[in-house]
């Protein structure tokens, strides 16, 4: 009885001396700091994190021993503008559109943008082309079928298909080979002018062309002399 008394004493003893070993502490901190050391029988952990300490200690079995140390700082900046930081609204080019109505317009805007100042514009242009053919179909409607033709060969392009064509745009009253004949007399009033006056150049130069080609062969002996647009010279001998 007194050896099992004796025995149950010594393992409480034991128990008691065993949860007195152990001890933890919390308590609160404001950096973000970890350190851990174990030296010899003992260790000591310190873990913050989020603004709280926790310590925590705990015993070894004499003969064991290690050590370790861990430590790790942040360092937190925040460097942010603090200059002025109002923003101003973006100057948008306004739209213009002519699309569900019957006019001869396109819409042309503009937007230019700087740091202190900004602005806008909105105009309408006038499409020629198209008044043109809304003209002309006013009057073909009204069977006025030279008139329409005529508004139409205001347009260089309509002017030279015509001639090409050789239905001649109508001048002055008059249609076909008299309205060429006057085209032809008054030539600055076609509406193709610079275009026709270098066809004719062109064309000038290729029948010359042809001709001296031509005469070479008829006399293959005689010298012909000709200038930079194939024109040929001719010397008169006083």
């Amino acid at each position: 009885m007194f050896k099992k008394l004796l025995l149950g004493t010594i393992i409480a003893t034991t128990w008691i001396m065993f949860i007195s070993s152990v001890n933890a502490d919390v308590t609160g901190a404001g950096s973000t700091t970890n350190d851990q050391v174990t030296s010899g029988s003992s260790s000591s952990n310190t873990a913050i994190t989020g603004g709280y300490h926790s310590e925590a200690t705990t015993n070894y079995q004499t003969g064991s021993s290690q050590t370790t140390s861990t430590t790790n700082t942040t360092n937190n900046n925040n460097n942010s503008y603090a200059g002025d930081t109002r923003t101003v609204p973006s100057a948008s080019a306004p739209g213009i559109s002519a699309m569900s109505q019957d006019l001869c317009t396109v819409g042309v805007g503009i937007g230019i943008q700087k740091p202190l100042i900004g602005g806008s514009i909105g105009i309408t242009k006038r499409d020629m082309n198209c008044e043109r053919m809304k003209l002309a179909k006013l009057l073909f409607d009204f069977n006025m079928k030279v008139s329409a033709v005529a508004i139409l060969c205001q347009d260089a392009r309509v002017f030279q298909s015509m001639v090409m064509a050789g239905t001649p745009c109508p001048f002055q009253g008059k249609i076909g080979k008299d309205a060429l004949a006057e085209w032809n007399k008054y030539d600055q009033q076609r509406p193709d002018y610079e275009e026709y006056t270098k066809a004719l150049r062109y064309m000038e130069k290729v029948d010359n062309k042809i001709a001296i080609e031509a005469e070479q062969e008829a006399n293959p002996d005689e010298q012909i002399i000709t200038d930079g647009n194939g024109n040929r010279i001719n010397f008169n001998n006083q």
